[in-house]
C-alpha cells in the first residue's frame, strides 16, 4: 500500500504516506464549494507533474554530472465541466541562467521531462503546455 487517506468532514482529506509517516490535507476548491485552504485533488494532480518532471530530470542530469538545484515548475490547471475535469495543464521549466547548459543537453533533459511518468499517466484529452527556459 503507498498511502491511507481518511475523509475528514467539511470535504477535507487527510492522506498519511505509509513509507515516510509524512501528511498531506486536501480541501474542495473554492469553485466547488469548498474552502480552497489546501491544495485539492486536481491541484496535487499538476502539483505531482511538475514534481515528476523536476525528479526525472534531475536523476538524467546528475547520470550527466549536471547539478538542477533551483531549477523550477510553475504549474497552472484549467479546469473544464461536462464531466468536471482537467482540462489543460500550463508548465513552465525555469533553469537557472548560470546552468549554462548547451543544446545537446537541453534536448536529452527536455525529453526526459516529456516522458516522465506523470506526463505518460495522464489521460491523453488533457491538454499539456510545457513551456522551457532555459
Amino acid at each position: 500500500m503507498t498511502a491511507t487517506i481518511q475523509y475528514e468532514g467539511n470535504l477535507r482529506c487527510s492522506a498519511k504516506h505509509l513509507q515516510s509517516g509524512t501528511s498531506i490535507e486536501t480541501d474542495a476548491p473554492t469553485d466547488n464549494r469548498g474552502k480552497g485552504e489546501r491544495f485539492s485533488p486536481t491541484d496535487l494532480v499538476c502539483t505531482a507533474l511538475g514534481t515528476c518532471m523536476l525528479t526525472t530530470m534531475a536523476i538524467k542530469a546528475t547520470d550527466m554530472g549536471i547539478e538542477l538545484k533551483d531549477t523550477s515548475v510553475d504549474v497552472k490547471k484549467h479546469m473544464v465541466a461536462d464531466p468536471r475535469r482537467i482540462g489543460k495543464i500550463d508548465a513552465v521549466v525555469t533553469f537557472p541562467t548560470a546552468l549554462g547548459l548547451d543544446e545537446k543537453d537541453r534536448i536529452i533533459l527536455q525529453r526526459t521531462a516529456d516522458h516522465c511518468p506523470v506526463v505518460k499517466s495522464l489521460h491523453p484529452d488533457i491538454e499539456l503546455n510545457i513551456e522551457y527556459k532555459w
